[in-house]
């Protein structure tokens, strides 16, 4: 048995060692194998989203066959025009401002000792999402100082130049010999020489607003000017006589007063103090009506609205720069790494300043990565989304339509024709630039 066992295993290991090896590495086999799952992805996830959009855009919302109608139908639209209008300004001002950046702090950080640290800093925008950057936007422009980052530095530099107080909801008491006039004025109803008493008992204003002001008190007798006191004619709680200055009842400072003359001109001014006081200089044996300038109600400082229809594209925008100055500063300096310093060496010892270097041997070695970078980022804008549709409030989203938010909104409202027409169109943007950086990546624009 084990002879003829030991014979049988002998004669197997003999036809193995005559077999012909079978052929694993025929290149189209490899083909398949390798690109086969690829490419199905490809066809399902994009081939045929492209063939049924476009067969879509030929039928109305009702699935009814129209052709070219939809076509028509959309550059009709306003609403379609607006959005083109700012897909060009996107394409124009985006990309051109973040490759220059990119190109500056490449070439800055490239000479600083902590370039590492400053690259991380202006490189992290690009790991927050595009829907978080929008809500940090929109919550750092927002009109209310109160809420809005930017606003509030603005209303803060504001009063910091100017120190003037306005008390916007104030009003004069009634039954007290005051009373406001058609220009927003609030002057007396008497008139007054030298020597004389001019109140002004105010309501309408915030407690909380005047909790740190002085209490009102009685202006000091002047036989040459008149005196007088500007307060706040209530007591939080209740509490003290109408029209009289009571303990606890607030002076209003900063108040500006006037002398009016008897011809409408201005005698004397005067400024309230702390605890709401006031002296007029005015000439003796004149006769004066005493008025609170409505500049003193006017308004208090307020930010710029940002978010309104007249800026709310330039906002998004320099929010899309702060997210991909980054992306550009980092491809650039991966281009800026095989650059050949031996040049810039010999062109600094021939006499170049660094302004000639940078402009004349940096910049056009960098060329075909600055290529690269630039239509990268015209195919990113003309496809933005995320950011209009998030920053955007209601009553601006009109004037800030793009191409894509519009095919969004078109696909919202259940108008799957207009929409498909619209994602085509969107196609048809973008392809130019597709191919001009397909053709600069296989000449080695990165490499």
């Amino acid at each position: 048995m084990s002879v003829k066992a030991h014979t049988t295993t002998q004669e197997r290991v003999g036809q193995l060692r005559g077999r012909k090896p079978r052929k694993v590495d025929d290149p189209r086999l490899l083909l398949a194998i390798l690109l086969g799952p690829a490419l199905l992805i490809l066809v399902v996830m994009v081939v045929y989203p492209i063939i049924y959009s476009v067969w879509r855009s030929l039928f109305d919302d009702a699935g009814t066959f129209v052709g070219l109608e939809n076509y028509a139908t959309m550059f009709r639209r306003s609403s379609t025009f607006t959005a083109v209008r700012n897909n060009l300004i996107w394409v124009v001002v985006a990309p051109i401002i973040c490759t220059v950046l990119g190109l500056i702090f490449a070439v800055l950080m490239d000479k600083v000792r902590w370039k590492t640290a400053f690259k991380l800093v202006i490189f992290m925008p690009m790991a927050i999402s595009m829907l978080a950057s929008g809500v940090v936007w929109r919550a750092a422009f927002s009109p209310d100082p109160n809420k809005g980052l930017v606003n509030a530095i603005l209303v803060h530099a504001k009063n910091v130049f100017d120190d003037s107080t306005t008390y916007p909801n104030a009003r004069p008491r009634d039954d007290q010999s005051i009373s406001r006039t058609s220009s927003g004025d609030v002057t007396t109803d008497g008139h007054y020489r030298a020597g004389d008493v001019a109140l002004f008992p105010l309501v309408g204003i915030n407690q909380d607003s005047v909790a740190d002001a002085e209490e009102a008190v009685a202006a000091q007798a002047n036989d040459n000017a008149i005196i007088g006191t500007v307060w706040l004619d209530f007591v939080k709680g209740g509490g003290g006589e109408i029209g009289q200055i009571d303990g606890g009842k607030r002076g209003l400072r900063g108040i500006q007063v006037e002398a009016i003359a008897a011809d409408g001109s201005v005698a004397a001014t005067a400024t309230t103090e702390e605890d709401g006081t006031f002296i007029l200089d005015v000439p003796g044996g004149q006769e004066f009506t005493v008025s609170l300038p409505a500049v003193n109600f006017s308004a208090a400082p307020s930010g710029v609205n940002w978010l309104g229809p007249s800026l709310i594209t330039p906002v998004i925008i320099l929010a899309f720069i702060w997210i991909w100055a980054g992306f550009s500063m980092v491809m650039i300096a991966s281009g800026l790494s095989a650059v050949d310093r031996s040049l810039m060496e010999a062109a600094r010892t021939d006499g170049a300043n660094e302004w000639q270097v940078f402009r004349h041997i940096t910049v056009p070695q960098l060329m075909p990565v600055l290529s690269v970078v630039l239509v990268t980022l015209m195919i990113n804008v003309l496809k933005i989304f995320d950011l209009v549709y998030v920053i955007s409030p209601g009553e601006s989203k009109p004037a800030s339509n793009v191409v894509a938010v519009q095919m969004w909104t078109e696909y919202g409202a259940r108008n799957f024709g207009m929409g498909s027409t619209l994602a085509v169109f969107l196609l048809l943007m973008v392809l130019p630039f597709m191919i001009i950086n397909i053709r600069n990546f296989r000449r080695g624009g990165l490499s």
